[in-house]
Formats: C-alpha cells, sequence, structure tokens
C-alpha cells in the first residue's frame, strides 16, 4: 500500500514538474493567475485523493469507488473557494487563461484516474 502511494506520488510529482515548465515555457502571455498556485493545487489534491482512495480501499474495498467520486465533489469545490477571487471574479479571461486552467485539470484528473482503476482493478 505505501509502496503504490509513493510510486503514484512519484509520477504526479514528475508530471507536476515537466508539465508545468512546458507550459510555462510557452505561454507567451502574462496570466491574471499564478500558474504555480494552479498546478501545485492539482498535485496536492491529486495525491489527497489517490491516498485516501487507498486506505478507504484498503478498510471497505466496496466503497472505495464512492469515496472517489465524493472526493472529486470537494476537490472542485476546493478550487472554487481557493481560486475564486483569482480566476472566477475575473468574467473576461483570455484564451490562453482558458487553457492554462484546463491543462492541469485534466493531466491530473486523468492520471489520477487512471491509478485509481488500477488500485481498484486489484482488490
Amino acid at each position: 500500500m505505501i509502496k503504490r502511494i509513493l510510486i503514484v506520488t512519484a509520477i504526479l510529482l514528475v508530471l507536476f514538474l515537466i508539465a508545468f515548465n512546458l507550459q510555462n515555457y510557452l505561454t507567451t502571455e502574462t496570466l491574471s493567475f499564478s500558474l504555480l498556485s494552479v498546478y501545485l493545487f492539482h498535485l496536492i489534491a491529486a495525491v489527497i485523493v489517490y491516498t485516501t482512495v487507498e486506505f478507504v480501499a484498503e478498510k471497505l474495498p466496496n466503497q472505495a469507488g464512492y469515496a472517489y467520486l465524493t472526493l472529486m465533489f470537494f476537490k472542485i469545490g476546493a478550487f472554487v473557494l481557493i481560486f475564486q477571487s483569482s480566476i472566477f471574479a475575473n468574467d473576461n479571461l483570455t484564451q490562453m487563461e482558458r487553457i492554462g486552467l484546463v491543462i492541469p485539470l485534466f493531466l491530473f484528473l486523468i492520471t489520477e484516474a487512471i491509478a485509481v482503476s488500477k488500485l481498484l482493478n486489484s482488490k
């Protein structure tokens, strides 16, 4: 269990480093929010979600899928609460800013979903 958590955390950290640096390098305009903050939020949230699902799957394997879905709602809610003043208060986001928000979301969501699905299939 600890080994799987460390492996997934390492994968997420490598994904964070590569994707953030690549997107930061390719972004030509100044964003109205901190791209690093968005990436850090998704990294930390993905590690917390996977670790929690791992512990739930250990104790209650039939409820691990429900725990994952519930944590997704909390993750979205936390993102809205944390970034409401810097992102959601701005009505006119540029195309580059929208892409800057969507890329980390989908990268970490897909990676997290693959890790959780492998975990649930192994139980």
